[in-house]
């Protein structure tokens, strides 16, 4: 857990809000983010952590892949990394995360 990088090893699932914000209405870097499991606020973290901002992990993805003949289109999901750090969950746990200018998902 304390050595997991963003290539999808650690991820179970990810859930996709239904309100897209424009990303001229947020500054990615700077949104932060509370985690709560079970009540308690276990991390703090901003976009910032993600390479500086997940726009920066986006741009480095496409540059990456492009020249391999991989396009990225509109609608496809990308995971640029985490603004905290991972936390082991059990069944039955609540987790709630907070991100401002998106939302809450519980």
């Amino acid at each position: 857990m304390v050595d997991t990088i963003a290539d999808n090893a650690s991820s179970g699932g990810v859930i996709l809000g239904s309100c897209p914000v424009s990303l001229d209405q947020l500054d990615l870097r700077l949104a932060g983010c509370n985690l709560h499991i079970n009540g308690e606020l276990v991390a703090t973290g901003a976009g910032g952590a993600v390479l500086g901002s997940p726009l920066s992990a986006l741009v480095w993805l496409a540059n990456t892949v492009g020249p391999l003949g991989v396009t990225l289109e509109p609608g496809h999901v990308v995971l640029p990394g985490s603004m905290t750090g991972a936390y082991p969950v059990a069944p039955g746990d609540s987790i709630v995360a907070t991100i401002s200018g998106l939302g809450t998902v519980t």
